[in-house]
């Protein structure tokens, strides 16, 4: 089959139980569970997230669909403060939302490089990541109608510490780009969906 995204070896058997924190075992039962039931790779993460004030916002993240049913194995919620920083006009209570974007991609990029290199039984034993993304706030204020709103270019830099050959990891960097759910959805265009529900305010809800 002739798919860009069928790259690299993620099915190769491995009887190690643990790589680089991974549980491989789990991780092969999971890949042919998958296989032999394609609606088991289905998901759909979640967030609800409220305005506080000014810039700040919070969002709340615990159940999602998973593996053909709903999983509430988190007990409580992960509750994320967003904000910007003074100069953009806000109050830092947190990361603003594109430096949330740069949090994303390392995480996701982090964790394709070190499942595929467990799943091929290489060790590391050091990664790092440096991030940094260009954005002209011109596109957000409307003031040029030829600068996007977001990112210009994201450079990420991979440092790795492995008795892996070279050739080796920098094979698994390409395989982490091509793999990673948020790199392939910040790379390509993804649907996304916006409704407005207004709610008319009551008595009840004004605070005196």
């Amino acid at each position: 089959m002739n798919n860009k995204y069928n790259y690299g070896d993620l099915t190769m058997k491995n009887q190690n139980n643990m790589i680089n924190g991974v549980p491989v075992d789990r991780l092969m039962d999971t890949i042919e569970a998958v296989k032999e039931n394609p609606s088991l790779g289905e998901f759909h993460f979640r967030a609800k997230s409220r305005w506080v004030r000014g810039g700040h916002y919070m969002s709340s993240i615990k159940d999602f669909y998973g593996a053909g049913q709903e999983d509430t194995s988190r007990h409580k919620p992960f509750i994320l403060h967003g904000d910007e920083p003074d100069v953009l006009l806000g109050k830092d209570n947190g990361p603003n939302p594109v430096e949330f974007i740069l949090h994303g991609l390392a995480g996701c990029l982090s964790t394709t490089f070190i499942y595929y290199a467990a799943a091929q039984g290489i060790k590391i034993d050091e990664v790092e990541y440096s991030l940094e993304g260009d954005l002209d706030i011109r596109g957000f204020l409307g003031l040029s109608k030829k600068i996007r709103p977001g990112y210009q270019n994201i450079r990420v830099t991979f440092h790795v510490k492995s008795d892996a050959p070279e050739v080796k990891l920098k094979e698994l960097c390409k395989l982490a780009q091509l793999r990673s759910p948020v790199f392939n959805t910040i790379s390509e265009p993804v649907s996304i969906d916006v409704e407005l529900e207004a709610r008319k305010m009551t008595m009840s809800s004004v605070s005196i």
